[in-house]
């Protein structure tokens, strides 16, 4: 990485039924990559949980502790690019057959740099995540990670922006958010106009990896610290590398000190 330019690799990839096939996809997609610095993934990357009996999912899921052949994948992508990764996964939750919902943030060499638990579940517009998954009790705390400081939040989450002030006063510079954004009317603006609200309020950069697929829109976004859409990479599935200029943070964050005039003190807890 040259001097504060973070090379972004997203990993666009298609719902999947089963880990065998998400791992085939993954390697498929992975010929593509060239030199990041940071791989990301969307949300429901190892499988697609929609339609599967909760029986099933709770046997798909893996331990961080003793990686399964998804993570075995993934920490193989880290060494072989030199890459921090980004990755999601479902784990074993204390409630079974319920899942937690997992992003966690490995080393080139694999080791864990962060973990979060999706804390805020999509039990609306129809569905209920929370029949399936378990929710995580604490917010994350932003590591560093490959040259960056990034935050981690997970796709319906993108809608509490508590969330993400929460992480730029924790200093920040990057939040990547893995989705699983359900089609619909209007969706991909809905995300959109969300993704760069939440960049623009905290002046940070927001990574959008979003799953594709029949169920889902693709369209997964990079969006700079002043709200601007820097990648819309389209809805199939695809691998786009970027670059992301990290001293643009704080070159906006003097122009536009919006955390620094805050005044918490007016502020009601809701």
């Amino acid at each position: 990485m040259a001097g504060r330019v973070l090379r972004l690799g997203i990993l666009q990839l298609a719902a999947s039924g089963s880990k065998e096939e998400a791992i085939e996809g993954l390697h498929s997609l992975s010929r593509r990559i060239r030199e990041p610095d940071l791989l990301v993934m969307p949300e429901y990357a190892m499988v697609d949980p929609t339609d599967m009996p909760l029986e099933k999912l709770w046997e798909q899921a893996e331990d961080l502790e003793e990686p399964g052949p998804w993570l075995r994948a993934v920490e193989k992508l880290a060494s072989e690019h030199g890459s921090c990764v980004v990755a999601t996964l479902f784990r074993r939750s204390p409630e079974p057959p319920r899942v937690l919902n997992t992003a966690v943030i490995l080393s080139p060499e694999g080791r864990v740099l962060g973990v979060y638990d999706k804390t805020h579940l999509f039990d609306v517009l129809g569905y209920r995540e929370s029949a399936k998954i378990y929710p995580g009790s604490r917010l994350f705390t932003p590591v560093e990670a490959c040259g960056a400081r990034l935050g981690l939040a997970i796709c319906f989450e993108i809608r509490y922006p508590e969330i993400f002030r929460a992480q730029a006063l924790q200093g920040a510079e990057l939040v990547v958010v893995p989705s699983a954004w359900y089609a619909g009317p209007m969706k991909e603006e809905s995300m959109r106009f969300l993704a760069q609200a939440r960049a623009h309020e905290n002046t940070v950069f927001m990574v959008v990896p979003i799953l594709s697929g029949k169920r889902f829109t693709g369209r997964s976004l990079v969006v700079d610290p002043m709200g601007f859409v820097t990648l819309d990479a389209g809805p199939g599935p695809t691998y786009v590398e970027v670059e992301a200029d990290l001293d643009r943070v704080r070159e906006v964050r003097k122009i536009l000190p919006l955390l620094d005039l805050r005044r918490p003190q007016l502020y009601r807890e809701g």
